[in-house]
Formats: structure tokens, C-alpha cells, sequence
């Protein structure tokens, strides 16, 4: 029998705040909440963004020092976190009144020699041959060049021309954590969202390591461009023309792969399996698929699934906005026919299925632990979820490698047609979503709207919700799916659908007759989740997500009554622990983990046998034992 991937844990981090708990997905529909979850969400991103401070005797303080109540801090701080969370205006300085650092070439006709001073060590070894040096000192030169046509790069600044992006909580700066040196913000954000995931499962970690073989445990992250901040390879790759010197750190840290390799080396511990799908947008469920083929196959037990996508930098955004994808100040002052833009507007920038003009950037790393479902019970693991299925195609022939492309009909069409097998007619007419990639495109909303149209009207579906949670957090690039995911999880949990907050009203070319679109959100219970990604260069990819609830029910068939109840049984005390982390969390006290050198092994240390290798550290040996489909030769036929 297949094993059913079940969700037993989510976390990380995205511009509306930390995963696990389900705080993001409250910061998304806070308005619809009760005033006791609105007063939680907003006093726990105001502890994550150092806007006030928890004393270890549970008393509250202002950022100042001040006492006050929990009523006291929301009141106080309830303005500042709603304006510096979300979408909004990039708080880089060098985006707004600096500008952004560049330099221009340019020749300079000099008509007289030029003479100048300079440190020695300033001066290139590689000097024209016309040019004139005399020592003036040890540590200086006097360098003079004749009159003619001299070749020179000129330092300017430039006014940023994408001045909106999903950034993370204002003053919350996840290497804070743990002992971060020059790590890149990506792979700083990797760690907190793994450790996240792993408070909000309510397991210890080294428990559940023990009691498997070590390499029925793998973690399948990464991202879609790799690290291209300073820490990464955008320092690396502009060392030469920028003057500095590249680090030791800067390549190997720059892999797309090393949130994976991060979190197996100072996080897990892990030597099972490993790896990264790189699938541009689609990268969050190209790895998702990884982690539930091994679980249905019965290779693994345990999967970290996620990604970790920190784009928001000058080159990023200027390579993106020179395709014509991003929104742009000009762009957006156009659409609205604006003289000036206000913070409202920045705010505004990200439109899925609206008039619009581009997409919005935005950074978030988002991971799930996955179990198959047999050890969920086991372990009395939480249920937040199941994934039956993540189904990919490619677009075949295209005009450009930017252009739409016909693989999506396929990939949400298998999607569709599981849950129809699985859950019924009337479920899937009636008690699905979409979470769509809605990028805030004109091409997306054309053409997704289209793929999701036609499908709904193959099904006899005549208004699917559609959910676009790009308009409150931006386009995270890998990582995208990762906030629909989380998000969909968060919908089951509060039985409501973000509205998409920017829809004043629905394009007119936008195939919404069989779809429901809407801006505020909309109580729903679901029995599935659809989620869509439309990657660059034609990387689609959709996956199936089972509520908590339908899935208790495929786990009575599956393994039946009795077996059921005494997981309920065994789930209380993982609850208890959850809810522990959750509590100190929305204090801002995060439990990081990052062990770096601790338990270290380079070979000599195993016992290495015919049939399984022992590993110091490790409760059980790893089982060389492999599967041969392939039947044995005889010895003498060779």
C-alpha cells in the first residue's frame, strides 16, 4: 500500500510574518479575525519586529523600556506593524534618497598631462606603458599621464526605478538567531524557517532521528537563483569591476543548493537523502514532489521540504524590470494615472487578476516536514495536511522562453482529476480552491485565468475561488509556492480565504466565468487545496493539499479506528509542545538551531560492514539492504 505524505510541521518566514502558528496567514485576513486573534497576531510581529520586548516573567515593554500590558503594546504598536509589514515601499535607503551605487564609463580627453597621488597599493600592476610613476614615499606614488584620451569608470548613483517589494518585518533580522558569520541572507533565513518548522511539529528531533534508520530521513531545499546578495555570488561576481576582494565564502555559499546542504551540515545532521529541483518559480513544488515520491515509494519517512529566496537586491530587481516583468514606479504612476506615489500606493503595487503592470518582488523561505502516515500515527505527530500529489509539466514548443506555454492545462488537470478519484465529484466541485500563481501580470492573468477556466468548466465546476496571496506578500520567486502552501494550511486551520486585497475590480480580458474572484475574505471549508505554479521558461507544477480533516479520514481507512484514536491519544502531549514553542514565539524568544561542528565525521569513525554501516552518534545503523527489480543473473552466465 502507498504511504499518504502527510504535513506534521511548517515554518519560516515572509513579509507577513513567521509560518508556524499560522501567524502570516492571520496577518493576511486580520480583519476577519476575532479581537483575540487580531491582538496575538499583531503582539507577536511586534515582538518579532523589536517593537516591544517580553521579560522572561511574561511582563511587556515598549521598545523604549517601558511597561506596559499586552492591550497597551497592540495599541501602541498596531499602526507601525501594519505600515512596515506586507507589500510596501522599500526601505533600502539606496532604493529611495541615495540611489543605487553604480559606476560610468567614459573617455576623458585630458589637454594637458594630468598628475595625481595615490597609495602604492591602489596603483594596478598593469600600467599603460605611457603613463609615469615616481615614488614618493614608502607608502605613496606620483603618477602622470600625457594629454590624449584617457579610459576611466566614473562612481555615480541612480535613482531606483522599482521602488515597491514584499519585505521581510521591518527590524526583524533572522541571523540575530544564531552565530551567523557572513552568511547570506537566504541561507540565514533558511535556518530560522527549518527551525521554525521544527517547533511548530511539536517533535524533538534528535527523538525522531533515533528511532529511524538514518537514511529514511532526507531534506530537499533550495531556491530558484541561488545567493545573489554580498555574502554570495553577487559579491563574488562583481569583485573585480567593484575594487573588493572575493571571500573564501562567497562561491561555495552562492550554490542553489545550500539551503539543503546547510540544513543536513548545522541544523539535522543528516546523511540520508539530499538534494535541490531548481524550477525557477515552480521550485518550492519541484521539491515538494521529490519529498512525496519518496514517501509514497516507502524510501524515506521523513522529509524537509522548502526553499529560501532573498532576491531583493539591486541587480535582481534591475534584471527583472529591464524583461518588463516588474511594476515600476512609471508604470504604476501610469496605471493610475499618478502624478506622485504615496506609501498607499507602494502598498497597492501587486494587482493578481486586476488592471496591472508587472509583478511585485518579495522574499520569504518557507519549509514542511513531511512523514508518511503510518509513523505520523506512531509519533502522534499533528496533522495539518496531506500532499497525494505534485504534478509537473513542461510547456513544449514556445514563441520565447518568457512566453506562456500549454504545460499548466495538463499539470491542474491530473491535479484536479486525483481529487476527483480520491474525494468525489461534489467535493471537488464544491469543496476546492486554487491558490494561483497570480504574479500581477497582464500575461498571467490572461493566461492562468484561462488554464483555470477550462478546467473548471471540464469539471462542471461554475465558481472556484481563486486565492492570490502575491498581493499581500510579492513574488518570492522559488519560494512562491512555499506562501501559497502555508497559506492554504492556514485557510483550514481558520476556515477562511484571503480575499485578494488589491482587486478593485477584475480585468476585462480575465476568463473568469466559471471562477470566483473577490477582495475580502470569504469563510470557506475546504476539502482540498489547489497549488499553482507558473514558472519561467515553462516550469509548471501543481499540487494536491488534503485538509487536516479529510485526511484523519484517509488515515481511519487506511489504518482504522483503534489505530486512530490511540494517535489522538499520543497527539496531545506533541500539541503541548507546540503550543509551548508557539507561546514563546509570539514573545519573540526563537529556538534556532544551528549546531556548527558539533559531532563532526570524516570516516575512519564507522563500522563499516557487508550489510549495514554503524555511525557514532546515530541510535540505528543504516540498512545497506536495496531493492533489486532487476532480478540476479546466474554465476554462470557471466
Amino acid at each position: 500500500m502507498p504511504h499518504l505524505p502527510v504535513i506534521v510541521g511548517m515554518g519560516g518566514v515572509n513579509p507577513a510574518g513567521r509560518t508556524s502558528g499560522h501567524q502570516a496567514f492571520r496577518r493576511t485576513v486580520l480583519d476577519a479575525l476575532p479581537d483575540d486573534d487580531q491582538a496575538r497576531t499583531l503582539l507577536g510581529l511586534a515582538a518579532m519586529m523589536r517593537l516591544a520586548d517580553c521579560q522572561a516573567d511574561g511582563a511587556w515593554h515598549d521598545a523604549e523600556g517601558r511597561p506596559l500590558d499586552a492591550a497597551g503594546i497592540v495599541e501602541q504598536t498596531r499602526q507601525q506593524v501594519l505600515d512596515h509589514t506586507l507589500i510596501r515601499r522599500i526601505e533600502d535607503p539606496r532604493f529611495n534618497e541615495e540611489g543605487l551605487p553604480a559606476n560610468r564609463k567614459a573617455s576623458l580627453g585630458l589637454e594637458v598631462p594630468l598628475t595625481f597621488r595615490i597609495r602604492r597599493r591602489q596603483l594596478p600592476d598593469d600600467l599603460p606603458a605611457t603613463w609615469q610613476v615616481r615614488e614618493l614615499d614608502r607608502q605613496s606614488l606620483e603618477v602622470t599621464v600625457p594629454a590624449g584620451n584617457m579610459e576611466v569608470m566614473l562612481p555615480e548613483t541612480r535613482p531606483a526605478q522599482v521602488r515597491a517589494a514584499g519585505q521581510l518585518p521591518t527590524g526583524f533580522e533572522p541571523s540575530r538567531f544564531y552565530r551567523s558569520v557572513h552568511h547570506p541572507r537566504g541561507l540565514s533565513m533558511t535556518v530560522f524557517a527549518a527551525s521554525d518548522c521544527l517547533g511548530d511539529s511539536g517533535q524533538q528531533w534528535d527523538t525522531l532521528r533515533d528511532r529511524l534508520d538514518p537514511d529514511e530521513v532526507a531534506v530537499y531545499a533550495g531556491n530558484s537563483i541561488g545567493q545573489l546578495d554580498d555574502e554570495g555570488w553577487g559579491g563574488l561576481l562583481k569583485s573585480f569591476v567593484s575594487g573588493k576582494r572575493a571571500t573564501s565564502k562567497q562561491m561555495p555559499l552562492g550554490y542553489g543548493q545550500m539551503p539543503a546542504d546547510f540544513l543536513n551540515a548545522y541544523v539535522l545532521g543528516s546523511v540520508g537523502g539530499t538534494g535541490a529541483a531548481l524550477g525557477a518559480c515552480a521550485s518550492f513544488l519541484y521539491n515538494l514532489r521529490l519529498g512525496v515520491d519518496d514517501i509514497r515509494a516507502g524510501r524515506r519517512r521523513v522529509v524537509l521540504v522548502g526553499t529560501a529566496d532573498a532576491p531583493i537586491t539591486p541587480e535582481i530587481i534591475e534584471g527583472f524590470r529591464t524583461m518588463g516583468a516588474l511594476a515600476d514606479d512609471d508604470s504604476l504612476k501610469a496605471l493610475d494615472a499618478l502624478e506622485l506615489l504615496t506609501d498607499a500606493d507602494y502598498q497597492r503595487a501587486c494587482r493578481p487578476f486586476a488592471r496591472n503592470c508587472g509583478f511585485t518582488m518579495g522574499e520569504s523561505s518557507q519549509f514542511v516536514m513531511l512523514m508518511d502516515d503510518a509513523l505520523a500515527l506512531e509519533t502522534g505527530a499533528e496533522v495539518l495536511g496531506s500532499v497525494p500529489g505534485v504534478f509537473v509539466n513542461a510547456d513544449g514548443w514556445k514563441r520565447s522562453i518568457s512566453a506562456p506555454g500549454i504545460g499548466n492545462y495538463i499539470s491542474l488537470g491530473k491535479a484536479a482529476a486525483l481529487v476527483r478519484d480520491m474525494l468525489g465529484e461534489t467535493a471537488l466541485r464544491q469543496r476546492t480552491f486554487l491558490h494561483a500563481h497570480g504574479t500581477s501580470t497582464p500575461k498571467n492573468r490572461i493566461t492562468e485565468s484561462h488554464v483555470f477556466d477550462q478546467v473548471a468548466r471540464a469539471h462542471g465546476i461554475t465558481a472556484w475561488p481563486v486565492v492570490a496571496v502575491k498581493a499581500f506578500v510579492g513574488h518570492s520567486q522559488g519560494s512562491a509556492a512555499g506562501d501559497q502552501l502555508t497559506s492554504a494550511l492556514g485557510s483550514f486551520a481558520h476556515g477562511l480565504l484571503p480575499g485578494i486585497s488589491t482587486l478593485d475590480a477584475v480585468a476585462d480580458d480575465v476568463y473568469g466565468e466559471n471562477l470566483k474572484l473577490f477582495r475580502d475574505p470569504l469563510p470557506f471549508v475546504a476539502d482540498a487545496a489547489f497549488i499553482n505554479a507558473k514558472g519561467f521558461g515553462g516550469n509548471n507544477a501543481t499540487g494536491v493539499v488534503l485538509s487536516p480533516a479529510v485526511t484523519e479520514r484517509l488515515m481511519a481507512q487506511r489504518h482504522g479506528e483503534t489505530a486512530v484514536a490511540a494517535w489522538q491519544t499520543r497527539r496531545e502531549a506533541t500539541r503541548e509542545a507546540a503550543a509551548r514553542y508557539h507561546q514563546a514565539a509570539d514573545r519573540g524568544r526563537f529556538d534556532v538551531r544551528y549546531r556548527f561542528g558539533e559531532g563532526v565525521l570524516e570516516g575512519p569513525e564507522l563500522d563499516v560492514g557487508r550489510d549495514a554501516i554503524r555511525i557514532p552518534g546515530y541510535a540505528r545503523e543504516v540498512s545497506l539492504a536495496v531493492d533489486n527489480p532487476f532480478g540476479r543473473l546466474d554465476e554462470g552466465d557471466t
